[in-house]
Order: structure tokens, then C-alpha cells, then sequence
């Protein structure tokens, strides 16, 4: 697959519902509940932040198409509309806030916010971390210079995802200046994400075996469990919590060997990892985002895989401290691991089998592997 880090997180922005967490069903419910809409709310991250909501005793609407997993949640209220061109049932109705997991063109962004700007107390935007303008930088924080918009007549969020989430959040602050919580997570993983980017790595070394581990085991990732995204969009909205914040993972650099052996401390599969250079798995073909998922070799001079962006030394290296600051806290990466695996094997089985959108196919990976001990001698 020849997809840009923009392109896949355009296209992977819808999944399903989250395993429920008793953590943060155990955090106490504020004094008073908040009325809550969610723009979305059925896809990967949207059902975490309504389970915690409704766990806190708040009231929630759903406001979406109603396509995407329409029986989740059956407890919240449901308004069925289309945020291009159908906003009409929002009309004449007040929340207190609005938490709006499904903004990608600034159009359709602008006609939700100005639509709201006077019946909704607080604008909570999900937008990424792909916003910035580059990554050549390690360390950067929520002042840095963001993505420019190339072409003002296109709409399309695969080649300008970066871009138009940058625009999306100037609206935002344009219609709420003072009443705005704007999110730029980094790589969200967790339970329940049916694009199986989170659920990769954690399978694959629950099968066992040799694991094909890429680049450098130094080399920096950053994720943020989808739980903990959720838990700290509550908090903002319950605390008022106002401004721009990277959600990318705790402060710190995580390695991708923590990353990988931290995934192996939670099975008890027999595992070996084989760590195999960058540049000789480009030179085979060997994707990072799609076939090795999450990974990006932290280097400005990483021109092997043409159809893909750059991602920088700083990519994977981005200054989280601020929403640190702000309360965000973060799980280890066990439970989420854990999370994931139990819940991966719980779905049921199709005629099919599971399908396995990205990552490598076991045959694949075998064929590398071989192909990589002829190539050292091994």
C-alpha cells in the first residue's frame, strides 16, 4: 500500500467501541453533570470519551450519520444529521460542550462551530499531530510553525491532512477565543481499533517466535493509549481546561526495544526479536506506516521510500510537557497492551478469518526474515 502518514490517518479515523475500563470508572463523578454532544462518538476514539462520560454521570447526544456502529450506547441521546450540509437538528439546542472527534475539512468545521458558538459553552477539537510544518526538529512544542495549505480549491483530506486540521483548529479558536481545548495527539492506540494499527504489534508477539523489529532498537516512537486521551478530554471539560495541548505519550523517550519488549512482558509466547536495518527493508519494499505500523526511522535523510513523507529526526520526538502540566496522566503500557490483545482475541470469527488491513502477512515477514540472515551471513 502506498500511503503517506496523512493519507493513512485521514483513512483510518473510524472503528468501534472500546473495552470498558474499571480505572477510570472508579475516578469520582463531578458535582454536577455536564450536558455533552459529541460530533461523531462511534468510531476508535469517540466511544472511550462517551464511556467515561456517561460512566461520570454525564448526559450525552450523539450527533452523526448513524452508519457506524448505531446500536452502541443506547443510553445516550441520538440525533441523526450529517455535519456537510445537514446540521439542522442541532438547531435551537444547548450543550455545555461539544467534543468533536470527526473534523477533517475546515469547511464542514466552520459550519459546526459558528452554528454553536452560542449554545455550546466549550469547543473541544480533536485535531493531530501532523499539524506542524515539519519535524526536523526534536522537540517541538504547540508554538511551532503548522502545515500550509498548498491548494485553496481541494477537499481532499488524504493529501492535506496536516493542513486542513491546522485551518480546522483556527476556526475553532476564531468562533471560541477563550473557550477552547484543542487536541494534537501523536499515534492513538488501544482496544477496538478495527484498522488493527494499535493491534499489530501486540498480536504479532503474542504468536511468538522470530519478529521482525525495525530499524535501530533506539530509535524514539511516542503513542498515547486512547483511554488516556479520553480521560484527559473529560478533564478539560470538567475543569476548564482551555488551549492547545500534544497529546503524545508520556514525557520521556520511549524506544521502539521499550516499546516491543515492554508489548512481550504481558504474553507468554516464546519470542526473538531480529532488528533489521532501515534502509535494507526499504530497498525490499518494506513499508513503514502500513507494513511495519507506527514506525518512522527518526532521520531527515530518509529518502528510500519515495511515496512516503519524510518524517524527521523530531517525528516520534514531540514536546508533550504542556498537557503533562495541564493533568494528563498516562496507563502503562501493559495494560494497554493487555487491553488490546484481550479484546483482538474476544471478536468473532468471520467465514473469512480476521482481516489484517496493515502490517505484515505472516508468509511476508518469513520470506524478510530469511532473505535478511543470507544478507549477514546468519
Amino acid at each position: 500500500m502506498s500511503l503517506t502518514r496523512r493519507e493513512l490517518l485521514a483513512a483510518t479515523g473510524v472503528a468501534a467501541l472500546p473495552v470498558p475500563s474499571s480505572l477510570w470508572r472508579r475516578a469520582l463523578a463531578p458535582s454536577a453533570p455536564l450536558r455533552i454532544l459529541f460530533i461523531g462518538g462511534t468510531g476508535f476514539i469517540g466511544p472511550h470519551m462517551v464511556r467515561q462520560a456517561l460512566a461520570r454521570g454525564h448526559k450525552v447526544t450523539l450527533f452523526n450519520r448513524g452508519r457506524t456502529n448505531p446500536g452502541l450506547f443506547p443510553e445516550a441521546e441520538k440525533l441523526v444529521g450529517d455535519r456537510d450540509g445537514g446540521l439542522g437538528v442541532l438547531k435551537g439546542r444547548s450543550w455545555d460542550a461539544v467534543i468533536d472527534t470527526s473534523g477533517y475539512i475546515p469547511r464542514t468545521v466552520r459550519d459546526s462551530a459558528q452554528l454553536l458558538a452560542k449554545s455550546v459553552q466549550r469547543y473541544v477539537f480533536i485535531s493531530t499531530g501532523d499539524v506542524y510544518a515539519s519535524f526536523s526538529k526534536v522537540g517541538i512544542d504547540e508554538d511551532e510553525p503548522l502545515d500550509v495549505l498548498t491548494d485553496p480549491n481541494t477537499e481532499d483530506a488524504s493529501k492535506h491532512y496536516g493542513a486542513f486540521k491546522a485551518i480546522c483548529e483556527r476556526t475553532v479558536r476564531e468562533f471560541y477565543p477563550d473557550r477552547h481545548t484543542i487536541l494534537r495527539p501523536g499515534w492513538i492506540i488501544g482496544a477496538n481499533d478495527y484498522n488493527d494499527i494499535s493491534s499489530y504489534w501486540p498480536m504479532r508477539i503474542d504468536r511468538g517466535g522470530e519478529v521482525l523489529a525495525p530499524g535501530n532498537p533506539a530509535d524514539p516512537t511516542q503513542i498515547i493509549d486512547a483511554h488516556d486521551l479520553a480521560r484527559f478530554v473529560l478533564k478539560s471539560i470538567e475543569e476548564g481546561i482551555t488551549g492547545t495541548f500534544n497529546a503524545v505519550g508520556p514525557e520521556g523517550r520511549l524506544t521502539w526495544a521499550e516499546f516491543l519488549y515492554g508489548i512481550r512482558a504481558v504474553t507468554s509466547a516464546d519470542v526473538r526479536f531480529t532488528w533489521i536495518d532501515a534502509d535494507w527493508l526499504a530497498a525490499r519494499k518494506v513499508m513503514p506506516w502500513t507494513d511495519l505500523p507506527i514506525w518512522w526511522p527518526p532521520r531527515d535523510d530518509y529518502q528510500q521510500a519515495p511515496m512516503f513523507e519524510p518524517g524527521g529526526k523530531g517525528f516520534a520526538q514531540v514536546d508533550g510537557r504542556r498537557a503533562v502540566k495541564a493533568g494528563m496522566v498516562f496507563r502503562p503500557l501493559a495494560d494497554t497492551a493487555r487491553d488490546i490483545i484481550t479484546e483482538y482475541k474476544a471478536r468473532p470469527k468471520t467465514p473469512e478469518g480476521r482481516r489484517q488491513i496493515f502490517g505484515l502477512a505472516p508468509e511476508r515477514e518469513k520470506e524478510i526474515l530469511r532473505a535478511w540472515h543470507q544478507h549477514i551471513g546468519g
